[in-house]
């Protein structure tokens, strides 16, 4: 159901409500996992780096170099954040069993369950939200989130192709 090329329809002030409360969801998105790297103690490039370990789950096989292509980081700096990490108890780093000369890196079990602990309510009301949707809305939504994100990964590659603008002195 693109609407992509499509006659533009409705009201411009429920287009500018919508744009509104998009801005406004990821804003509290924002804001909850500032408050999730607070709590754990870690920056926010950490958090996305445990984000990523708890997404492949303890059987996952995610090495120093996926992570650094993943979070944009060079070799250095993600060897830096799996120290801090590894040092904090949040993962551990163990030799690949298919390829030795590759590092396997893991979430700890209780890295799972402590992101557990702060994402299942979350995980939980929004599956109590969606549940009074009927598929079709489902799809709808699933279309705008995806093409939102599409969005955003091409702008992504936009804005770092673009000079560094530099710090203005007052």
């Amino acid at each position: 159901m693109s609407r992509e090329n499509g006659p533009a329809h409705g009201d411009g002030a429920l287009r500018a409500e919508l744009g509104r409360e998009v801005q406004a969801g990821q804003t509290a998105v924002d804001a909850f996992d500032e408050a999730v790297a607070i709590h754990l103690g870690v920056n926010r490039t950490d958090l996305r780096c445990l984000e990523i370990l708890v997404r492949e789950g303890s059987e996952g096989n995610v090495t120093p170099s996926v992570l650094g292509t993943g979070l944009g980081l060079t070799t250095g700096s993600v060897t830096a954040m799996l120290d801090r990490l590894e040092r904090a108890g949040y993962l551990t780093r163990s030799p690949d069993p298919g390829d030795r000369r590759k590092v396997v890196v893991r979430a700890t079990p209780e890295t799972l369950a402590k992101v557990e602990e702060l994402y299942g309510p979350v995980v939980e009301r929004g599956k109590r939200l969606i549940s009074g949707y009927s598929d079709e809305e489902i799809r709808f939504v699933l279309g705008f989130l995806r093409g939102s994100r599409e969005l955003y990964e091409t702008e992504i590659a936009r804005v770092r192709g673009l000079p560094a603008a530099g710090r203005r002195r007052v």
